[in-house]
C-alpha cells in the first residue's frame, strides 16, 4: 500500500533519512537516477549548498542548465524517492535526457510511488515555466514507460545514442495536472 507523499526541498531536517536513502541505493549496485542522488552526501550541508545553487539561472557551469531537486518523502519522514528537474533543454537533453528525471529507492518500487512522484514534479516543472516537459527513458525500461503513459505522455521520435541504446522520447503538457 502506498503511503501519503510529498515533494520537498532537500533540507537538513531530513538528514538521517536521506542517508538510508542513499545507502540503500549504493549498497543495490543500481544506477543512481535521477544523477543527483549519486552526489556524495557525506558533508551533507554542502551536498545542500551545490543543490540550491543549481536552482540559480546565472553561474551555471558550461553545459548545465538550471536544475530543481526535490525528495519524495512519506508522512513519516521517509524519503521514498527523488526527482530532478531541469528548467531548460540543452541539446544533449533534448535527444536523450529530458526535463524530468526521477527514481524510487528500490525498497519502495512497485508501490505506485514513480506515479504520484512523477505527477507532482510535472506541477513543479510548470512552476519554473516548463509548459510541455520532455521525459525519456530507455526502451528496455517498460515500468518507467508506463509512468510516463500514465501521466500523459505522449511519445516523439526515439533517440538512439552512439552505444546503440534506444531512448523512447514523450511529451507531457504540465497544464494537464
Amino acid at each position: 500500500m502506498t503511503e501519503e507523499v510529498f515533494l520537498v526541498k532537500p533540507t537538513m531536517q531530513l538528514k538521517e533519512a536521506y542517508l538510508d536513502f542513499y545507502k540503500e541505493w549504493k549498497d543495490s549496485n543500481e544506477d543512481m537516477v535521477p544523477w543527483v542522488i549519486s552526489k556524495d552526501p557525506y558533508d551533507f550541508p554542502k551536498m545542500l549548498q551545490f543543490l540550491a545553487s543549481s536552482e540559480l539561472e546565472v553561474k551555471q557551469p558550461d553545459g548545465w542548465v538550471a536544475n530543481s531537486t526535490y525528495w519524495l518523502v512519506t508522512a513519516l519522514g521517509k524519503v521514498v524517492g527523488a526527482v530532478n528537474i531541469r528548467h531548460q533543454l540543452t541539446e544533449k537533453l533534448f535527444e536523450s535526457g529530458g526535463h524530468i528525471g526521477y527514481g524510487i529507492r528500490p525498497s519502495e518500487r512497485h508501490k505506485g510511488y514513480a506515479a504520484i512522484l512523477l505527477e507532482q514534479a510535472l506541477q513543479k516543472a510548470r512552476e519554473v515555466g516548463i509548459e510541455r516537459a520532455l521525459l525519456v527513458c530507455n526502451a528496455t525500461n517498460s515500468a518507467s514507460e508506463k509512468v510516463i503513459r500514465t501521466n500523459g505522455g505522449e511519445q516523439d521520435v526515439s533517440f538512439t545514442e552512439p552505444d546503440g541504446n534506444i531512448v523512447y522520447r514523450f511529451w507531457i503538457n504540465t497544464n494537464r495536472v
